[in-house]
């Protein structure tokens, strides 16, 4: 009986896995099809759509999904999406960016707008908090891409801002301009990046006590579940204790 019980644990955790993976496909293939639409169907020449192709390759998405996205882009039956950015307050004062592509906004504002209020946060308009974060580039390596000394020195060549590296990999950060012309000189030295994307980092970040955590991840976690929901940001901490308490 026991042994049964496991296996239907771990097959419900993979069915689990399966689903978000779905949703996370998704989400990319949005993405993709809307950078397409936006400029030229090649990732060569299209600057977007190349950092989607990359941020997908990383997902390990298939090949025939992301052709598939980019075909999708010069159909006539394609849906037309907006890119909306929400912005608001989640429970122990911290703040919070959502972006979203949708094909109906009335519909994505109240979901989001039903997300805070349940979690004892609140909506807030435009700009009520992007202040506290800076808009810029992100470009991750694996730590074996590279040294600490030679991810720098060619970070800085191809006119990055900054670089963090640790024993979990390398962090450039570029201005939201440099993005994809760092991205590529970086690319022909360490190979692909794991990720190389647009990012709202905190300037400061608020440390919540568990209670507040609880709640504050809960919200996270409705707004990614969202279908229309592309990236979630908030600047806060929680202790390790709450972290692993909420991923078992």
């Amino acid at each position: 009986m026991a042994g049964h019980s496991q296996f239907k644990n771990i097959m419900h955790k993979k069915g689990k896995q399966d689903a978000i993976r779905s949703k996370l496909f998704s989400k990319l293939a949005r993405e993709i099809t809307v950078a397409a639409k936006m400029g030229m169907p090649d990732p060569a020449m299209n600057p977007r759509l190349r950092l989607a192709v990359l941020a997908a390759r990383a997902e390990n998405m298939p090949k025939d999904n992301i052709e598939r996205a980019i075909k999708k882009a010069s159909g006539g039956d394609s849906e037309n999406y907006d890119e909306v950015r929400y912005e608001g307050y989640a429970p122990g004062g911290v703040a919070v960016i959502v972006e979203a592509l949708t094909d109906n906004r009335n519909r994505t504002a109240g979901e989001v707008r039903s997300y805070f209020t349940k979690s004892g946060g609140a909506l807030a308009e435009t700009g009520a908090v992007s202040f506290m974060f800076d808009h810029v580039g992100s470009i991750e390596f694996d730590a074996k891409a590279g040294s600490e000394d030679a991810v720098m020195e060619a970070a800085i060549e191809a006119g990055a801002d900054d670089v963090v590296s640790s024993s979990d990999g390398h962090e450039i950060v570029t201005s939201l301009e440099a993005l994809s012309e760092v991205t590529k000189a970086l690319e022909a030295k360490f190979g692909e990046p794991k990720k190389s994307k647009l990012i709202w980092r905190p300037q400061n970040t608020i440390v919540v006590d568990d209670e507040a955590g609880e709640k504050i991840l809960k919200l996270i976690g409705n707004l990614e579940d969202n279908d229309d929901v592309q990236n979630v940001y908030a600047n806060f901490e929680i202790s390790d204790a709450l972290m692993q308490k909420m991923q078992g």
